[in-house]
């Protein structure tokens, strides 16, 4: 098991490989298909994203009588939506990681080893479990999205990723897909 805490550096990310177990302690930013449309499209983002993680995340958000907001649900969402703009965004804006489920394209693979980027899976299904490793919501910006698709600033403590995309190319995706299409003609040529 790795530890990676805030501030997130290259050379942090750069020793991460696939299949390590990761907690994150710090900073994310959730951002789901509008904002990554927005920011793809060149829309100004409203906060530093250099050196930051993204988490496609649309989090389960409560506001209390003072206005003050707690967070009930913050599992992943399928991160392949993302696909289109995930590498371009990744080289504007200098992001470091990227968290979510079920993996991502032959784009954004070319991206985190072009720009220095992991691709970090949550479990999907978790949200409660992984809502209770959010310490605080710090800022929420682009609200005219709604509460799913904003962009919400979290600090976390011991958030549980596996890197299934590493800074080198490696992808787990990739060896499970050849791995499963091999096995696939093996079984098809037994019959």
């Amino acid at each position: 098991m790795k530890k990676l805490n805030y501030p997130y550096t290259q050379e942090a990310i750069r020793d991460l490989q696939v299949g390590d177990v990761v907690m994150i302690s710090g900073k994310l930013f959730t951002a789901r298909d509008a904002v990554h449309k927005y920011l793809y499209d060149g829309g100004r983002s409203p906060v530093e994203l250099k050196n930051q993680i993204l988490y496609h995340c649309g989090p389960v958000i409560l506001q209390d009588a003072r206005g003050l907001y707690s967070v009930n649900g913050a599992g992943p969402t399928t991160s392949t939506r993302q696909e289109p703009y995930q590498s371009a965004i990744m080289e504007k804006h200098g992001i470091l990681g990227v968290i979510g489920k079920g993996g991502m394209g032959p784009k954004t693979l070319e991206g985190c080893k072009k720009f220095t980027c992991v691709y970090l899976h949550a479990i999907g299904g978790a949200a409660q479990v992984l809502s209770a490793k959010i310490e605080k919501i710090v800022g929420v910006y682009l609200k005219d999205f709604g509460p799913s698709e904003a962009m919400w600033e979290l600090e976390v403590r011991d958030f549980p990723v596996i890197v299934t995309i590493d800074a080198s190319g490696s992808s787990l995706h990739e060896d499970v897909k050849k791995h499963s299409e091999s096995r696939l003609k093996e079984l098809l040529n037994i019959r």
